[in-house]
């Protein structure tokens, strides 16, 4: 059994090494098509070190950085083949590919960087971090009540763009000594002004109930995920039903870790793929597209577990119920929304219709909804969110520009590291 799985991981590996290998070649034969900036031209960068698997987390960006490189240039940094290569296709800003460390030194010293955003936690971020004479902006992507909104990391940066009350209130609870009048600055959530996109369903009189589970996690206390556990079950009720719709937007990772679960996702796939073919103008819908937000809008009810999802729903102010994990060690913070919000027990999957119609109808249930919005996200009247995040960059780069003032006769020193490796990329770690 060691001996198989030994062969197993080297399989993986190799394979992981060939696509690496690819992905570089791929990238060589492009990048002439994407030159570097001309020196003095970015304000702006965001950092992405992540491999393609994570480009949910940047994608989530694209339509607020568009929108911000309109008052300013904004460029996305990235370190990886895999993700160069999409980002190339698909971001709506420039983006540079800056595989070596020596290659990142030498933007830094060509452009007059004041602001550098963050959307993920790598442990890569570092490599970005030894540059002083700039602000680092962790703006995360998403707004909820899981662990990683606490973590300790928040202090490695100059600031943190926030969603609102809530999340001010729960720093303020897990980070000791940390200065949130100063560091953390709610800009409410940028992206909810843009939720939109084509349906890819002619509308009709069907409910239409959206489930968006997260991964299975890779550790207990982040267990999150429920498509094993009541995911089939109410995909199946749903799929049953002849006055609803079913949108199924599973996370990514999806099964990454776990077979179960893995299998559970294509049962789903599955199922909704044959009620389509029994009848097709049910139009059930799986979604593995890059675009969010059409489906927040559009959905009556959406079902989600513990994620950002959660939230990036809660914005809607739309009816909302989330899958309470199964697992005991699931790290829940149920001192915010979800002390108070419409939880599903896995034993209450296969009866989802029923508590759909509830949370729809149900003026209670309407009111606490709301309640819960304005505390997470202020004011979410269209457009709100993004004129708090334009006024905090621009506080920020005022902030710069007084700080520039004050060290201007500094002597400037080298911020390059002798020892650090140059070639950021490993061959297996994509």
């Amino acid at each position: 059994m060691a001996l198989l799985k030994d062969f197993t991981t080297a399989r993986k590996v190799v394979r992981t090494m060939l696509r690496s290998r690819r992905n570089r070649r791929r990238v060589a034969g492009l990048v002439g098509a994407h030159p570097l900036p001309d020196p003095g031209s970015v304000t702006i960068a965001v950092y992405f070190a992540d491999t393609k698997v994570n480009l949910y987390q940047i994608r989530q960006w694209y339509a607020p950085l568009a929108e911000l490189s309109k008052r300013f240039p904004v460029a996305i940094i990235a370190r990886s083949p895999s993700s160069v290569l999409a980002l190339w296709d698909e971001a709506p800003v420039p983006t540079v590919y800056l595989r070596r460390v020596s290659e990142l030194e030498q933007f830094v010293a060509e452009q007059p960087l004041k602001i550098i955003f963050y959307v993920n936690q790598n442990a890569k971020n570092f490599q970005m971090f030894r540059y002083g004479r700039m602000w680092h902006v962790f703006i995360n992507h998403g707004e909820s009540d899981k662990m990683y909104m606490t973590t300790n990391q928040f202090k490695a940066y100059d600031f943190s763009f926030v969603a609102g009350a809530a999340a001010l209130d729960r720093l303020s609870h897990k980070l000791w000594d940390f200065d949130l009048t100063k560091k953390a600055i709610p800009i409410g959530r940028p992206q909810a002004d843009h939720f939109a996109g084509e349906l890819p369903y002619l509308p009709d009189d069907r409910t239409v109930v959206l489930y968006a589970p997260t991964w299975e996690g890779d550790r207990e206390a982040a267990a999150y995920g429920s498509i094993a556990t009541h995911g089939v079950a109410l995909a199946k009720a749903v799929l049953a039903s002849e006055t609803h719709r079913f949108i199924y937007r599973p996370h990514p990772r999806s099964g990454v870790v776990d077979d179960e679960y893995k299998n559970a996702n294509i049962a789903i796939i599955a199922a909704i793929a044959e009620a389509n073919a029994s009848d097709p103008s049910v139009q059930h819908i799986y979604d593995d597209g890059k675009e969010l937000g059409w489906q927040l809008v559009a959905a009556d009810v959406a079902i989600t577990d513990v994620s950002a999802m959660v939230y990036d729903r809660l914005a809607t102010g739309k009816p909302l119920i989330v899958a309470r994990p199964v697992s005991p060690l699931a790290d829940i913070d149920e001192a915010g929304y979800l002390g108070s919000c419409e939880w599903l027990r896995a034993d209450e999957a296969g009866d989802i219709l029923s508590i759909v119609d509830r949370v729809q109808f149900d003026v209670e249930a309407k009111e606490n909804l709301g309640y819960w919005a304005e505390r997470h996200f202020g004011d979410t009247a269209q457009g709100s969110a993004t004129a708090r995040f334009h006024d905090a960059v621009e506080s920020l780069i005022a902030l710069w520009h007084r700080h520039a003032q004050i060290h201007i006769g500094d002597r400037r020193s080298s911020e390059v590291d002798p020892f650090e490796e140059d070639d950021d990329e490993s061959p297996t770690s994509e």
